[in-house]
């Protein structure tokens, strides 16, 4: 699980304080992927790094007590010099995987063809995109952390594909996503919260969640 504990966040704009999170207090249970609504601007990307630990609170305390992933698109660790397939075996050897397993399971889902064996730094953001996201569902965890939903490429192939994957694994796993799109949320969620002027509200339902996000919008 990841558990807030009066967590409070927030940055100096340069004219304002922006608030991300105030004395904020919520449970991501393993079995409830849970989906974020939160409006561009309001703080999407670090509360999603929060979770994964990549950001620390001003205030309170997070704990984590299961396999969290890095958020999809998290280049980190990724060098660009060498290529998906080097990238790949040594991610997997950082996260106790089999090296073999995780560059075959990239290589499939990925398809780029000669490019696998290229340096990263010579992908296109799409390219990009498709080997972070096949590297986040090539390895094991309790909780996958999305940011803004699906990789943007605009290969059909892949997204079915890659949906797919994260669906059925849905059967063992956790889903977190943040987005401003409801879209994304109504096949992988099975509860909603919107984060609102330094709150997350939780609902049971996204049809309910919705209602306050569109009303707030």
């Amino acid at each position: 699980m990841i558990e807030f504990r009066n967590v409070s966040k927030s940055f100096w704009t340069g004219k304002t304080r922006k608030v991300i999170l105030d004395r904020a207090d919520f449970t991501i249970n393993i079995g409830q992927s849970m989906g974020i609504l939160a409006s561009n601007g309001t703080g999407k990307t670090t509360i999603i790094n929060m979770m994964a630990g990549l950001e620390q609170p001003d205030e309170g305390e997070i704990r984590r007590t299961s396999r969290i992933s890095f958020p999809l698109g998290f280049m980190g660790g990724i060098q660009g010099k060498h290529s998906a397939a080097e990238n790949a075996r040594y991610i997997a050897r950082i996260y106790g995987m089999d090296p073999d397993y995780v560059e075959a399971f990239c290589r499939y889902l990925t398809d780029v063809k000669e490019y696998f064996e290229m340096p990263v730094a010579t992908y296109s953001s799409g390219m990009k995109a498709r080997f972070t996201f096949a590297l986040l569902l090539a390895l094991d965890f309790d909780i996958y952390l999305i940011d803004e939903g699906m990789p943007g490429t605009t290969d059909a192939e892949f997204n079915r594909k890659a949906g797919n994957i994260l669906h059925e694994r849905l059967s063992r796993s956790t889903v977190v996503i943040v987005s401003h799109s409801a879209q994304i949320l109504e096949r992988y969620c099975t509860t909603a919260a919107v984060l609102r002027d330094g709150t997350l509200h939780k609902f049971n339902t996204l049809e309910e969640a919705k209602q306050l996000y569109h009303y707030d919008a």
